[in-house]
């Protein structure tokens, strides 16, 4: 069976929308110095995971069934991004103690000592008045239902007339 087009497209943003979730976060930590607190890794794995579930629906069949637990990872993000924010607007209590990066090298108790103290329940950034956990859960949402409502349509009248046109 081949691929529709949804289906296509689907899996490209099951593999492209966590890639670029990951990156921004990657590049706010390592280049502007926006360290992650625990509730922010949490948000991460997820994306993970749908990274591998995207790339084993390129390599697998069905792959509409990875495509669809890519979708759900990408959900269970958003979800953990909505608590988070939650958590960052006082809306809620966190259910977590906060984290610090440690450098290596060096004197490890200096280095425990001068870490920067990661709060869960502060946002270092926000754009629009929104965190970066509350971005999170606004584009992780979206985009894991996009997904989802890809994989329900039924391409296969629109794909025979593009096939015959």
């Amino acid at each position: 069976m081949t691929e529709t087009a949804s289906q296509k497209l689907a899996r490209q943003l099951a593999l492209a929308i966590p890639a670029l979730l990951l990156g921004g976060a990657y590049i706010g930590e390592f280049a502007f110095g926006l360290y992650p607190c625990e509730m922010c890794w949490w948000q991460r794995w997820p994306h993970f995971a749908a990274l591998g579930f995207g790339l084993l629906a390129s390599f697998f069949r069905p792959n509409t069934f990875w495509i669809a637990l890519a979708a759900i990872a990408i959900l269970v993000s958003g979800a953990i991004g909505a608590f988070h924010a939650g958590v960052e607007y006082g809306w809620w209590q966190g259910i977590t103690a906060c984290t610090a990066a440690i450098e290596a090298g060096g004197d490890p108790l200096e280095a425990i000592m001068n870490a920067p103290i990661v709060r869960c329940d502060v946002a270092p950034w926000s754009f629009l008045g929104i965190s970066l956990a509350g971005w999170n859960f606004v584009i992780s949402t979206l985009v894991g239902l996009v997904i989802l409502f890809l994989l329900a349509r039924n391409d296969t009248e629109a794909d025979q007339g593009i096939a015959a046109a």
